[in-house]
């Protein structure tokens, strides 16, 4: 025998409900409960709301759930699904849906007349979803040819408590589910250890098989039609309507389910069973195929949606499976909570949150070493009913903190305020702190209890991605890690500590791409063309999810194709704000945010700070951040050094060249810069290797420019402010505090094709001053051509010269950079680092590098 309940969403239109009734028909469950249609409830709480203000939009409300029912009445018992049913039968439920109706109308117009709406006229009001619901499901299954019958759970469940919040009375519960469901059954609820299994007899009538450790078995046909139970609601002893709490319905069930016995209690919803993560703020989450009673508990209590945790209990009682289905997945085996759950292979089984919460901070030298602080506190608060979701007190014990409902803030306020009236006056308690917009992430798992190093890898993935954890609270039980977060960090506290547990095999980056020029272009491809082997064979997964353009900006969670990046910025980009294109990197919640900044802007360096300080990595081939102002570099550094945030550079000297952090390496080792000589500009090195006066200097400095060696202007390469930005980023890594000012540059092009108006006019000054570089050639008498930038203690000096054989910049080809470090290891030789130093590709290839080096380097 099975118990299966389906939810709002499965009751929620007409074709959901004939979807229901072809489930129930193909798994032939014995009892079926059903919530209200979908949205419902919260209908009905705003029109008695509206009621007892009477504000005149209450009859509005009141008519479109009234229509609401009738629609679906009709839908469902159509032409096309009556089949056997006969026709009066659709006139019989009409009735029924039309009393209900006219009996919540008038309930309505009490509430009005009284301009009153308590908790227990809310709860009468509330029950109407489902008694509605009810009645249009069991006329469904009669369209359909199954005999059912609408059942009111308030003849079968009694309990009591406060109404909106009540629990079962088990004896009560029992007596009346038996006799009103099924009156002539023999439970196996009624012997312990045995179980009830539906079967039928010899005229094919519906009943069950029973048998239990004494061995009895026997056969009883039951003769009656599929109940069709409401969810949610009860009745008091004194016959009072009081509902279970929000998500109740789960809870009914349960309880029938413990009642009769049942083999399993089935929930029907509208995801895939249990997932390890709330789908809607971690895409990456996935469905458990098992979990234990005490993990759903956990997972349930902090926020996950799928079950209301008290349902759990009933079924732990009497060690009765759970399996939580989906109604428009049907074929999906979904996942079930057993005793016996299959261990996870993950370190934890899920991870949940509770998005809206207060935490409270009760403190001050009154509380140290004096006993009973902490009953009173929570006493005064168990006073005034107000729920403690979690609690955290410092060893010290100067200070307790909780978390509450940020709806229940005034009564702790009140309560405490009372209860330590004159500890408070005379200062040996301060004032209650309350901070709200807080959340709550939990991870929960049987397998982090006596495993190291699950609380680190929790709190080093919330760090790394820059969210702050203001209270923190693990029971002795090891079950759970609770944490406090700002609200707003919500989903990237989730996104983070799900990569660290469950995708721990696969490191990610999302990419945040401002300009699409050469290199931006080219990276593109290359991420594109590289994306499956990076996953296949080195487990490291980049998402682009940003793009930035010159005019239009586009954003995709879930990642950008690649293969069409440019028709999608074209029709759905927004107009480029850079500023709001870091801001979105922040609040899209994504963990392992990379910004690439592709641009050659002075303006989006300014905001590179921003970004790392939002735990936004940067990676740029821009120059302009750290040959800018120092003031502007040691600003970034200090972002970079302060949050943790990875600033990766290399390629703003050598394109993809190791020659920063080659450096970085001499200098973290201890060892002592001398003399740094390099050739830095590739396009400089193409044209000057070049040159041996079989073409113009000018021709050779077109091809460069056709090439990509250069920038849009070549004169930023040949008047070799490039290659000093990148000299002063060289000794600024150094310890240099030098600014651009500083740098002595002996120009290598006459002044009038500095000074041309455009471009065209600068290459065509270059064909006239031809004569003048042919000297240059011809001074150099055989020696190769270098422009060299010479770092030391005297500061930084660039200048044309000669480089015979034996000096490291000697016979460069094409765009190839050389970087010659001489240093105290390394005084006898430089070291050097040589190869291209310009184009598109290897720049990119530079930027792609430092992207999956930032991946690499993740939890």
């Amino acid at each position: 025998m099975k118990i299966a309940k389906f939810g709002g969403t499965s009751v929620g239109s007409p074709e959901a409900i004939k979807a229901l009734v072809g489930i129930v028909r193909e798994r032939g469950q014995s009892v079926v409960v059903v919530s209200a249609f979908s949205g419902v409830t919260d209908a009905l709480i705003a029109t008695a709301r509206a009621a007892a203000a009477r504000d005149p939009s209450w009859v509005g409300r009141f008519e479109a759930i009234g229509d609401r029912h009738r629609a679906a009445l009709s839908a469902v018992t159509g032409k096309a699904l009556l089949g056997a049913a006969p026709a009066s039968a659709t006139s019989v439920v009409a009735d029924k849906v039309e009393t209900l109706l006219a009996e919540l109308l008038e309930v309505l117009s009490g509430v009005k007349a009284l301009r009153e709406l308590s908790d227990r006229t809310l709860d009468l009001v509330m029950s109407f979803g489902e008694r509605l619901s009810s009645i249009v499901v069991a006329a469904a299954f009669k369209a359909s040819g199954v005999d059912a019958s609408a059942i009111d759970a308030r003849s079968l469940i009694i309990a009591e408590g406060d109404f909106g919040n009540a629990r079962p009375l088990s004896e009560a519960t029992v007596a009346a589910t038996k006799s009103r469901l099924f009156p002539r059954q023999v439970f196996a609820s009624d012997r312990k250890g045995a179980r009830c299994s539906e079967t039928s007899g010899p005229d094919g009538a519906r009943g069950f098989e029973t048998s239990g450790p004494d061995g009895a078995r026997g056969f009883e046909t039951s003769g009656s039609p599929l109940p069709v139970v409401t969810g949610f609601i009860a009745s008091t002893p004194a016959g009072d309507t009081i509902t279970l709490g929000r998500g109740g319905s789960d809870y009914s069930a349960a309880i029938l389910g413990a009642v009769l016995g049942v083999e399993e209690v089935e929930i029907w919803t509208d995801v895939d069973g249990i997932l390890t993560a709330d789908p809607r703020k971690v895409p990456d989450a996935f469905s458990l195929q098992s979990i234990g009673y005490e993990e759903a508990m956990e997972l349930s209590h902090f926020g996950a949606k799928v079950i209301y945790p008290p349902t759990i209990q009933p079924a732990l009682e009497r060690g009765i499976p759970i399996r939580i289905l989906n109604t428009f997945n049907p074929s999906f085996a979904g996942t079930t909570i057993a005793a016996d759950a299959e261990p996870s292979r993950y370190p934890v089984r899920g991870i949940s949150s509770i998005s809206k919460a207060a935490l409270v901070r009760v403190q001050g030298p009154g509380l140290v070493g004096v006993t009973g602080i902490a009953m009173r506190v929570f006493g005064c608060l168990a006073r005034r009913k107000v729920n403690i979701i979690l609690i955290s007190q410092a060893s010290s014990e100067r200070s307790i903190c909780f978390a509450v409902s940020p709806s229940e803030k005034d009564a702790v306020l009140e309560s405490l305020a009372e209860e330590f009236r004159a500890e408070m006056a005379d200062g040996r308690i301060g004032q209650t702190v309350i901070e709200t917009d807080k959340s709550i992430i939990a991870v929960v798992g049987e397998r982090m209890k006596n495993t190291p190093g699950i609380s680190g890898r929790v709190f080093h993935s919330l760090g790394r991605c820059g969210v702050n954890v203001s209270a923190i609270a693990q029971g002795s039980s090891e079950l759970n890690i609770s944490a406090v977060v700002d609200a707003a960090d919500e989903a990237k506290a989730l996104n983070a500590v799900h990569e660290a547990f469950f995708l721990s095999g696969t490191r990610s980056v999302k990419v945040f791409l401002a300009g699409t020029g050469v290199v931006g272009g080219t990276l593109l491809k290359q991420i594109a063309r590289q994306q499956t082997v990076l996953i296949e064979d080195y487990s490291v997964r980049v998402e682009v999810v940003g793009i930035a353009r010159s005019k239009k900006m586009l954003f995709r969670e879930q990642g950008i194709p690649l293969e069409r990046w440019r028709e999608l910025v074209e029709a759905e980009g927004a107009p480029t704000d850079l500023e709001a294109f870091i801001e979105t990197a922040h609040t899209l919640s994504l963990p392992n945010a990379v910004f690439v900044d592709c641009t050659a802007s002075d303006e989006v360096p300014k905001l590179y700070e921003k970004a790392l300080r939002g735990s936004t990595a940067v990676v740029t081939p821009n120059k302009r951040g750290n040959a800018g102002p120092f003031k502007l570099y040691s600003a970034i550094m200090k972002a970079a050094i302060e949050s943790g945030s990875p600033y990766l550079f290399e390629t703003n000297a050598g394109a993809g060249l190791p020659v920063i952090s080659t450096l970085h390496d001499l200098l973290v080792s201890g060892d002592r810069i001398v003399r740094i000589e390099a050739m830095l500009s590739g396009t400089i090195g193409y044209v000057l290797s070049s040159y041996d006066g079989s073409k113009s200097f000018a021709s050779l400095v077109r091809e460069a420019k056709e090439l990509g060696y250069t920038e849009p202007d070549p004169r930023d390469d040949l008047c070799a402010a490039d290659a000093a930005r990148k000299a002063l980023i060289l000794a600024r890594e150094c310890g240099s505090e030098l600014e651009f000012s500083d740098i002595r540059i002996e120009p290598i092009l006459p002044r009038s094709c500095i000074e041309a108006a455009s471009v065209e006019a600068f290459l065509d000054e270059l064909d006239r001053q031809e004569p003048f570089f042919r000297n240059m050639l011809e001074e150099a008498k055989g020696a190769s051509l270098v422009y060299a930038a010479t770092i030391d203690e005297s500061g930084i000096r660039l200048r044309l010269r000669a480089a015979a054989q034996g000096d490291p910049l000697f016979g460069l080809r094409g765009p190839e950079n050389v970087v010659a470090y001489t240093t105290e290891r390394y005084s006898a030789l430089p070291l050097v680092v040589r190869g291209p130093g310009a184009g598109g590709e290897v720049t990119a290839g530079g930027l792609f590098a430092d992207i999956v080096r930032i991946a690499k380097a993740l939890v």
